[in-house]
């Protein structure tokens, strides 16, 4: 089965035991869904098998069989910046993604997210993310053109071969500033279902090297975050827990209510200004740095304003 707006469809394979005798009263059960979008899905032959051919609503229960559809798109606000292709080669796609972008389709972010529009805007249908960056980080990706090569590419992230750098933008405390450089430890634990990860005691999980590149007579700093583990919301983290929380975080130290939909002001003031690597097909050495600037170091009144 194709994608749909570079989205590949489901996949979903039947398990032994499984609830109902059909296909179909199988998928309604398991995916909780509306009968008549199950059944209308059905009838315009979009549930497909391993031969892509339309699999009958009333095929027997069988465990081990495979069907393919496309869920329904949700409602996208688009995301009105641009997303630049720092580099493009037969091996590798290094992106400088915009804040609220999400790297990957997940939950409601689907079209409206790096993988999808790279894969419709470059032709590369089996593009696929080596790492992931928050959707409210902004800054370098790289993507992997061959399927072949995806386990070298994903293997640096994994071995922490990758050299990354972070900028952020967050109060200066001249008593914070006293004690840097540093590296902040921690452990850190992200438990499922819970919007933020808190710090615990016990061994340290999480490092982040923290600098200040600068400040001002306004209270802002400049940062330089570099970390040696990749703990989820890391950086983030570690800065409220400093004392400094990134500006515009919306979990950090607490968490703000939601925004609507299509809300783009204010965007977290995180970029991930460089990746460096030697490439584990090619051998060549890559550096790459991102070309956006912060919007509230470059102008704290607008990016305030949400201008």
């Amino acid at each position: 089965m194709p994608q749909r707006h570079g989205v590949d469809p489901v996949r979903v394979r039947l398990p032994a035991g499984g609830p109902g005798t059909t296909v179909r009263d199988h998928l309604v059960l398991r995916l909780a869904a509306d009968p008549a979008r199950i059944d209308a899905m059905f009838d315009a032959g979009e549930i497909v098998g391993a031969d892509a051919r339309p699999v009958p609503a009333d095929t027997p229960y069988a465990p081990g069989l495979c069907v393919w559809f496309h869920r329904d798109m949700p409602d996208e606000a688009p995301v009105p910046f641009p997303l630049t292709v720092v580099h493009h080669d037969e091996h590798i796609v290094v992106v400088d993604k915009p804040h609220f972008l999400a790297t990957t389709p997940r939950g409601s972010h689907v079209r409206q997210t790096a993988l999808a529009r790279l894969r419709h805007d470059l032709g590369l249908p089996e593009l696929t993310a080596a790492h992931r960056l928050d959707r409210l980080t902004a800054g370098l990706v790289l993507f992997i053109v061959r399927p072949e090569e995806r386990g070298a590419y994903q293997t640096l992230f994994r071995d922490r071969l990758v050299h990354k750098e972070y900028e952020a933008v967050a109060a200066h405390d001249p008593s914070l500033a006293v004690t840097l450089p540093r590296t902040v430890r921690s452990r850190i634990v992200k438990e499922r279902g819970v919007l933020t990860a808190r710090e615990v005691d016990g061994e340290p999980n999480a490092l982040t090297h923290v600098q200040l590149l600068a400040h001002r007579a306004d209270g802002l700093g400049r940062y330089r975050l570099v970390p040696g583990t990749g703990q989820t919301h890391q950086l983030r983290v570690h800065m409220s827990a400093l004392g400094v929380p990134i500006l515009g975080d919306p979990l950090y130290p607490e968490v703000a209510g939601p925004v609507p939909a299509g809300d783009f002001r204010r965007p977290l003031q995180l970029l991930a200004r460089e990746l460096r690597f030697t490439d584990p097909v090619t051998g060549a050495e890559h550096r790459f740095t991102s070309g956006r600037v912060l919007g509230a170091w470059a102008s704290y009144e607008d990016w305030a304003s949400g201008q």
